[in-house]
């Protein structure tokens, strides 16, 4: 059956929005919160992330919806090509679907780490680097994360401090709350602390840089690999004022939180229907439903219900959506300017 829609892809001339099948991560660091949050049964405990676009080798997404279940995402970039990502998006990337789109439940802490920029990536492992973005779903009392340095350290003090253990002082830390918001260019060091659920937009990529570990095994017995050689030519030692995206929260209206070459990230708080048009935009648009649920109602006559915890991908040749919130809603909206 599935050869059978993968034949018939040529012959579909126009895209509706597509739902995947999650790619749920086992990790040491996993909660139980993943599964509850998007309905899921039976709940699995200790799922770290939920993948839920992906383009990354050997994770690609498989749709979930209509007639085109059971197809990865690859084979329709493939034969779809700019009706799916758009003219530029595809000249850029090619038959790489760009963005890798999660959630992350940490019910311990993470590791420090970093991620290598484009160039770097492109020299080292033949890879696209990692500029991401955290949402802040919601937060346990107290929980935390790290983004950046409280202070300028120089690259030799950088591996003295990870070899002494005094590391994790020189970092700047973040007690979190539901809608904090940051951005993470590739090169900057951070970790997300226990008790953080976070919605993760980022380059597609798997290029990370562990740094710090807190001495932890894996399942067998063993500290995990780090690369403080790697990692000391791709920190950013910048010093910021802050690491924290601050936004204005507006109802029934679009909020940019982020906007760089990778991607730009938008806030839909929403209690009345919207009208998004995209005829200029020349990109894929995907939502990620945080709360509430929707109906999503595009120029060509498809209507697709998502609800939370759910993400969906509206292809390019789509001009016109109408999002209906069934009641008080929330999404990340996420495209390529």
């Amino acid at each position: 059956m599935i050869e059978n829609r993968t034949k018939a892809l040529d012959q579909i001339k126009s895209l509706y929005p597509l739902k995947f099948k999650p790619i749920l991560k086992s990790t040491i660091w996993g909660g139980s919160d993943i599964t509850d949050f998007k309905n899921i049964k039976p709940p699995l405990i200790g799922i770290g992330e939920s993948w839920e676009i992906s383009g990354v080798e050997n994770n690609i997404s498989i749709v979930s919806n209509g007639e085109l279940t059971g197809i990865p995402l690859d084979k329709i970039l493939a034969d779809k090509k700019e009706m799916l990502v758009g003219k530029k998006v595809y000249q850029q990337f090619g038959e790489t679907f760009p963005l890798l789109i999660k959630f992350i439940d940490a019910n311990d802490d993470l590791s420090i780490q970093v991620h290598p920029d484009d160039e770097m990536a492109k020299k080292r492992h033949d890879s696209f680097g990692k500029t991401e973005m955290w949402y802040v779903v919601k937060a346990a009392p107290g929980a935390s994360l790290y983004s950046g340095f409280e202070s300028s350290i120089s690259p030799d003090e950088y591996v003295d401090s990870v070899n002494d253990g005094s590391f994790t002082g020189l970092l700047k830390k973040y007690t979190v709350k539901e809608g904090d918001v940051f951005f993470l260019p590739a090169g900057r060091v951070h970790a997300i602390g226990a008790g953080c659920f976070i919605a993760e937009i980022q380059q597609t990529s798997n290029i990370t840089y562990r740094i710090f570990d807190y001495m932890r095994r894996d399942a067998d017995g063993n500290f995990r690999e780090l690369h403080t050689d790697q990692a000391k030519d791709a920190i950013d030692y910048e010093v910021y004022d802050s690491y924290k995206t601050d936004y204005n929260k507006e109802i029934n209206q679009p909020v940019k939180l982020v906007t760089c070459p990778y991607f730009t990230t938008n806030l839909l708080e929403l209690d009345i229907q919207m009208s998004r048009n995209f005829e200029k935009l020349d990109s894929f648009v995907i939502y990620m439903c945080l709360s509430g649920h929707c109906t999503l109602k595009d120029n060509k006559g498809n209507s697709l219900f998502i609800d939370r915890g759910e993400t969906v991908l509206v292809p390019a040749d789509t001009e016109k959506l109408l999002i209906i919130p069934s009641e008080s809603s929330k999404l990340l909206e996420i495209f390529i300017d």
